[in-house]
């Protein structure tokens, strides 16, 4: 698949961007993109399956409002398994992984200096890549500026491009990610969010994606006061969502729905008076949509995926996807649309990223269902607010903090947060490097993997 997205990446035709992109790592040519012999640590894809921590070139300044981050916090994300499982086009061997991640202002372009970006200052980075000038980006809407990104592919697929990403493959802009040390951040001065020393990076750094993608997913899909909420993922996108859901939005149900019961157990300790689903567990014969309609009869105002088209959970699109047939399964969706009431409303949130085959369109126009791609979160819109949210007490993003670990071990980490394993329980890493701060108060210890 890697191979074939990029032959026809050079039939569409590369496009081009406003900044310096395809820059998956300095090392690829040090000469122009590294920092005069300096070397860091970095994680990198190699293949299908692995990941390596390698040395390689520091990067620099290229573009005038450029910044270069001293990294003091990094994470994985759910998505992150998407790349090692190769699930993702356009991965390249040597491509730095990472798209949540926090520091300090190591250097700023003049351009991004006059604009406000200090030297010292520490900081969180959106996970997409923002101009800020054009139309998406002046309405806040980040997600999809329209000129980050030169992926000939994405806008041949998707009939636009998106924004571009951290560390998200060549369809993405193919920039180099923040699972290191240092990290180049275009536009330093849209992408950056300073943070007030009330709030610690293991809070801070998960304005990057995680909080404002659980928020997005709520808001986008229209959860009001006295909805019945069903959510597919009990992954930290999934816990955060149900937190919102149930106590800032007043849903009067909310429902998260996965097949790893210790993560439905920490997930209903978190957020009281959440229900759980474990579908892994339902009598022979017995479905996730009959089992909903059961408790709800009728079904669900609003039905919210974050698991993903990547996991298949039948034969039928297990070989299809192995085979290409198709590149996302729609079993989710289908649940989603046939468990909701009348008239309600589903929300896609989770990662597809190209066709899926048996996708039940009968039932969605028949029956009114309102299916609403909610897009990557645009972060710019929301990470203001939330952090306002973290610094009141309203929000509190530890709820879903299970590891400290260092960047030396986060190749392993990748597998075992993989593994989703009942002795480990990891849900989610904070990644300290040699540059992070002490460890805040009321948060994990460093723990080897």
């Amino acid at each position: 698949m890697q191979t074939a997205s990029f032959v026809a990446e050079k039939v569409i035709g590369h496009g081009t961007s406003e900044t310096t992109a395809d820059v998956s790592n300095p090392g690829n040519d040090a000469a122009q993109f590294g920092e005069d012999g300096e070397k860091m640590l970095a994680l990198v894809w190699k293949a299908k399956g692995q990941v390596e921590m390698v040395e390689t070139a520091k990067p620099k300044l290229i573009d005038a409002r450029d910044v270069v981050l001293r990294v003091t916090g990094t994470t994985i994300c759910g998505s992150d398994l998407h790349l090692l499982h190769g699930a993702i086009m356009q991965m390249q061997s040597g491509d730095i992984l990472g798209h949540e991640f926090c520091g300090v202002v190591e250097s700023a372009g003049p351009e991004a200096k006059s604009r406000g970006v200090k030297e010292g200052q520490r900081v969180v980075a959106s996970f997409q890549i923002a101009c800020g000038d054009c139309k998406y980006c002046k309405e806040d809407l980040s997600s999809m500026c329209e000129m980050t990104n030169p992926s000939g592919l994405t806008r041949a697929m998707w009939g636009k491009q998106t924004a571009g990403f951290f560390g998200y493959s060549h369809l993405t802009g193919g920039y180099a990610g923040g699972q290191a040390e240092y990290v180049r951040v275009p536009f330093g001065d849209v992408n950056l969010l300073p943070l007030p020393d009330d709030v610690p990076d293991e809070k801070g750094l998960y304005l990057s994606d995680v909080l404002c993608t659980s928020y997005h997913a709520v808001v986008d899909t229209g959860v009001e006061e006295g909805h019945n909420v069903a959510i597919w993922g009990a992954g930290p996108i999934g816990l955060i969502a149900a937190h919102l859901a149930l106590k800032q939005k007043k849903a009067a149900r909310v429902i998260l729905i996965d097949a790893v019961q210790w993560r439905l157990d920490w997930a209903k300790h978190k957020v009281p008076g959440l229900e759980v689903l474990n579908y892994k567990e339902l009598p022979k014969g017995d479905s996730v949509t009959m089992k909903l309609h059961e408790l709800v009869p009728g079904g669900w105002d609003i039905c919210i995926d974050v698991a993903g088209g990547e996991y298949a959970k039948g034969w039928a699109h297990y070989f299809e996807m192995g085979l290409g047939a198709e590149t996302d399964t729609s079993e989710i969706i289908n649940e989603m649309i046939t468990s909701t009431r009348h008239f309600g409303r589903c929300g896609i949130t989770a990662a597809y990223s190209g066709f899926t085959n048996h996708f039940n369109v009968g039932a969605l126009m028949e029956r009114g269902i309102r299916l609403i791609g909610n897009g990557q979160a645009p972060v710019h819109r929301y990470w203001k607010e939330l952090l306002a949210q973290i610094q009141d007490g309203t929000l509190d993003p530890t709820m879903m903090l299970s590891h400290r670990v260092r960047l030396e071990d986060t190749a392993k980490a990748y597998h075992k947060f993989d593994a989703r394993d009942e002795k480990a329980r990891m849900l989610k890493v904070f990644i300290e490097t040699k540059h992070s701060f002490p460890k805040a108060e009321k948060t994990p210890i460093l723990s080897r993997v």
